[in-house]
Parts: structure tokens; C-alpha cells; sequence
């Protein structure tokens, strides 16, 4: 891959790519290193694509396995980050970040929370997300319900009436 074709990427996909990471690790610096990572590994990647969407698929596969690798890293496992993210200050990357819906949908479960985003947000179908999630579609389907039901709950008990 050539350093032009990288930067055409990054311009095009790292917005969405971070807000997965952010959306998987919660956290604004984990998020940044995971999507330094998954950009630095379509560099070194040998393989083709066949067009724009299959990189893109394949950018937000590498997110959600290197914000998994991430999670169940023994770092993050027995330490504590010192940095604590106001999710209302700091928003997202991208254009949602003036959606008042995103900081409710940081509080739903990691597994739920990126299926929704996903799902809703990038526009993925749910065979999509069952290829890009490394899972069959029952799951994401589950974790989509999963996610609406606890969305839904976070949303009555918080007293939020209209978003």
C-alpha cells in the first residue's frame, strides 16, 4: 500500500474508526492508540480489497478485535486509568458529537454498545455486523435487543423525557 492510498484511508475512515474504538474502550486514549494501531496494520496488510466498503468493514473488524485484545489485555485488567472521561465534555470524533443520545449509549454494555453504534449509527446491516463482529447474526441481533432494552431503561431512569 502507498503512503497516498494510507492517507485517502485515514482521511476517509478514521472518524468512524475511532468512534468504534471509543465506543469499545470507553476511554479517549485507548481509543486513539487502537485506531494509531488498526491504521498501522492496513499499512503492513498484504491482502487486497475489493472496493472502499470492504475496507472499511475490514478497518472496524480490526477496532473491535484490537479493543477486545485491549480489554483482556492483564494491563487493563489489574490497573486503573488515572484519566476518568466526561463522555458529555468530550464527545465523539465524529459529526454525533452533538448527539445528546451518545453519552446514554456509553453506559450500555461494550458487546451491546457496539453493535448499536454500528448498527445505527454507521448503517451496517446485521449480516454486516455478524462478518464485521467476528459472530453469527442471532448474536448481534441479541446484542441489538440487548442494547435497546438497557438504552431504554438508562433513558426512563435518568428522566430524560425528549432527547
Amino acid at each position: 500500500m502507498t503512503g497516498s492510498e494510507l492517507d485517502r484511508y485515514i482521511r476517509q475512515y478514521y472518524p468512524s474508526v475511532y468512534s468504534a474504538a471509543l465506543c469499545g474502550c470507553r476511554n479517549q486514549s485507548d481509543a486513539y492508540d487502537v485506531a494509531q494501531e488498526v491504521f498501522l496494520k492496513l499499512y503492513l496488510h498484504d491482502g487486497s480489497f475489493n472496493d472502499d466498503e470492504h475496507v472499511k468493514a475490514w478497518l472496524l473488524r480490526c477496532t473491535a478485535n484490537k479493543c477486545r485484545d485491549l480489554l483482556r489485555s492483564h494491563w487493563n485488567r489489574f490497573s486503573q486509568s488515572l484519566d476518568t472521561v466526561d463522555h458529555k465534555a468530550s464527545g465523539l470524533y465524529t459529526d454525533h458529537s452533538e448527539n445528546r443520545l451518545i453519552p446514554v449509549l456509553m453506559k450500555v454494555s461494550r458487546k451491546s454498545r457496539i453493535a448499536l453504534y454500528l448498527h445505527y449509527f454507521e448503517g451496517y446491516s446485521v449480516s454486516e455486523l455478524a462478518d464485521i463482529l467476528g459472530t453469527s447474526e442471532f448474536a448481534v441481533r441479541a446484542r441489538i435487543t440487548r442494547g435497546k432494552k438497557q438504552l431504554k431503561e438508562l433513558l426512563e431512569s435518568g428522566g430524560y423525557d425528549e432527547l
